[in-house]
């Protein structure tokens, strides 16, 4: 089968344009904290804005955020390069998709943190709130007392609400760890992004 030199922009073009909508949708027809059930009580929408990384953690006050995004720009761009590359080296079509759907949910985490202020008018550039909507609470209840130090307490799981973006960066992180760590150094051990 002829190789489609184009895949991973196919790919990097079909996930922005599934997170943007959603994101767009969620942030212009719902308002902070509502939520509705898709699937039971175990799949719902919940929107939220988060300020700073995966699952609310942030780096301390705007220039903590600043640099946060800052370092998702450069990161993206030697993903996007190290993608390109094993493409162009026909590496096995598996590892060129995980980095792929790496590179743009990257991606459509920072078009939200530098752009999204700006658009929406409630601050500058490069310091939007990513917008999460997908929450998977499965169970929640009173964990048994034998359970050490959380026993007797309230647990809720799957508690980070995320989106597709972050599910595209998870996925991606993943499909490389199991399937193709050998991609990720090269015949002498040295790291394949250090290797020109």
């Amino acid at each position: 089968m002829l190789r489609n030199k184009y895949y991973p922009l196919i790919l990097t073009g079909l996930v922005l344009l599934i997170d943007q909508a959603f994101k767009l949708i969620v942030k212009t027809q719902m308002f902070i904290g509502q939520e509705f059930d898709v699937i039971g009580s175990w799949f719902r929408i919940h929107f939220i804005e988060n300020n700073g990384m995966a699952f609310g953690m942030e780096l301390g006050g705007s220039i903590g955020k600043l640099a946060l995004t800052l370092f998702r720009v450069v990161a993206v761009y030697f993903i996007g390069k190290f993608m390109l590359r094993l493409h162009n080296e026909n590496a096995p079509k598996g590892a060129v998709t995980f980095l792929t759907l790496i590179f743009a949910g990257a991606i459509g985490n920072i078009l939200d943190s530098v752009f999204y202020g700006l658009i929406f008018k409630y601050e500058t550039i490069f310091f939007g709130r990513v917008v999460d909507m997908l929450y998977f609470p499965i169970w929640s209840g009173i964990l048994p007392d034998w359970i050490p130090f959380k026993g007797g307490d309230y647990f809720e799981f799957f508690q980070p609400v995320f989106n597709i973006a972050d599910a595209s960066i998870f996925i991606g992180v993943v499909g490389l760890l199991l399937f193709h760590r050998d991609i990720l150094v090269d015949k002498t051990e040295e790291p394949i992004l250090e290797s020109e």
